[in-house]
């Protein structure tokens, strides 16, 4: 175990495992519990860096995959890494690329060294290994890493579960080795499939060989939202009480709401940006399809709690238009208001952790929901 953690833990829920605490960055502190917005390729989908400040948002996520195959991590090094190349100076993420390369199937291959795969661009020949993963990730200057990790699929018989979180622990043991840049935090992936004693085992694991902070991978892979919960709630409480504990690719509002319940302090998900783009839009009363001919000659703006830059400037009816046709604005307006809607969402969550009052919001939250 290292000897100092780089998270404060700075109050618990006497409801429930919610937890309020913070995450010191070479680029800043982070309140937790937080979202942080996807940035794929080195931009938040249709939003710029300064939309991103504007709503609060303190860490966004950059992928090792995307970045390493376009344009290359040792460009972007000779821009002074992801914060000069995209021009941003808060907190970033990086992913080790293991859920992409699971995501390839039938073009990557798995071995003891590392992952060979093709490019999903050209179909070009690379390969990636545990060392490659962390070394491309210095590279691009980070504030937290990822261990390269095996992700397993759903459903999975315990053997083949066994075998991959095993190999997840040897290549974890090996990234840790390769960590050279120490103010780069190095995050570990806890896999274990739907088994929650090799969950257990392989969070002890990691523990061994100690990092900056503990993930869990390898959910929200199509199980259904009870496991995934079950999962979570097995697990949560078997990491350090005094380290991040980070769910990975999770998820929706309820998710969100849920994770924190359960103990959880990170999240991220494509989902608020990705569904922006589709016309769904977040709201507090439920999830609003913009499409629809009931927004036609609406006035209102999408959510009136909401202080969005979108909300306090246009109607339904406005983005409604836009978003029929197809114009560009549609997106930019949309993500703004959905990574709004998410980041103040997790500033309710942190609020009611501290006043120790999370039982309250999360039956409020639910109180307020609809259908449309």
């Amino acid at each position: 175990m290292n000897s100092k953690s780089p998270f404060t833990l700075h109050s618990k829920s006497s409801e429930c495992n919610a937890r309020r605490g913070e995450v010191k960055t070479k680029h800043g502190i982070v309140q937790t519990p937080v979202f942080m917005p996807v940035g794929t390729q080195g931009t938040v989908k249709a939003v710029t860096p300064d939309n991103l400040k504007e709503m609060g948002a303190q860490i966004i996520l950059g992928n090792t995959y995307h970045l390493y195959i376009r344009p290359g991590h040792e460009l972007i090094e000779k821009f002074g890494g992801l914060h000069g190349f995209m021009n941003w100076d808060g907190s970033i993420l990086t992913d080790s690329g293991g859920f992409q390369i699971f995501s390839l199937k039938e073009l990557a291959k798995i071995t003891e060294e590392g992952a060979a795969f093709r490019s999903h661009i050209d179909g070009s020949k690379l390969f990636l290994s545990p060392e490659d993963a962390v070394h491309v990730q210095q590279s691009l200057g980070s504030d937290i890493m990822m261990v390269l990790d095996t992700c397993i699929p759903y459903p999975a018989d315990r053997d083949q579960a066994q075998k991959a979180t095993d190999l997840t622990t040897r290549w974890a043991k090996r990234c840790r080795e390769a960590h050279t840049k120490r103010d780069q935090l190095l995050f570990g992936i806890v896999q274990g499939g739907m088994y929650e004693d090799m969950r257990r085992e392989h969070a002890a694991a990691l523990q061994e060989i100690g990092f900056d902070g503990y993930a869990l991978g390898g959910l929200s892979v199509g199980e259904s939202k009870e496991l995934m919960y079950d999962m979570t709630e097995a697990t949560a409480p078997h990491l350090p009480e005094d380290y991040s504990r980070y769910l990975m690719g999770v998820g929706t509002p309820e998710d969100l709401v849920e994770g924190v319940w359960r103990g959880i302090d990170m999240f991220d998900c494509v989902m608020p940006t990705r569904n922006a783009r589709n016309g769904t839009l977040f709201t507090s009363t439920g999830k609003l399809t913009i499409k629809n001919s009931r927004y036609r000659e609406d006035h209102r703006p999408l959510d009136e709690n909401c202080d969005c830059y979108t909300c306090r400037n246009y109607s339904r009816a406005y983005l409604r238009h836009l978003f029929h046709s197809r114009e560009i604005l549609s997106y930019h307006l949309n993500t703004i208001h959905n990574l709004h809607y998410y980041v103040n969402l997790m500033k309710g969550i942190r609020n009611a952790i501290e006043n120790d009052c999370y039982a309250a919001f999360r039956k409020d939250f639910y109180g307020r929901l609809e259908t449309e």
